[in-house]
């Protein structure tokens, strides 16, 4: 991804935001939770609060999914767009909600112990079994 800012949202347009760059990596995630709340694995990256700006949030809902994180998504259509450590100054941002090409790969999977029976992980990407 270029340095230049990246925009997206949610399929009904109710939740907006605008990330700075650079923006980590993508990680794929294969955990329970991310396959249930996506319908499939998430692959977010990350960036710090400090370079992350909701510009619409008419439709944000948060779900507090474990101790450590908070979920964010879109209460009117339901799209999954981030997840949110209580304990440190970032957000990870769904792949899929920004808007055009981003350039960016798949960098890592994590909880590959976790993921589905129904598909196969890339090969040549680095595997974490736990993270």
């Amino acid at each position: 991804m270029s340095n230049a800012p990246h925009t997206g949202g949610c399929l009904c347009g109710a939740v907006r935001f605008e990330a700075i760059a650079p923006l980590r990596a993508f990680i794929a995630c294969h955990c329970g939770q991310c396959r249930r709340q996506s319908g499939h694995f998430t692959a977010m990256t990350s960036v710090p609060l400090d370079r992350f700006t909701l510009t619409l949030q008419d439709g944000l809902g948060w779900y507090r999914a474990s101790e450590a994180a908070e979920r964010g998504f879109c209460r009117q259509c339901g799209s999954s767009l981030f997840w949110k450590p209580r304990d440190e100054a970032r957000i990870s941002i769904a792949g899929g909600a920004f808007d055009g090409p981003t350039g960016a790969r798949v960098a890592k999977h994590i909880f590959c112990a976790d993921k589905g029976d129904y598909y196969e992980i890339e090969a040549g990407v680095e595997q974490i079994a736990q993270w």
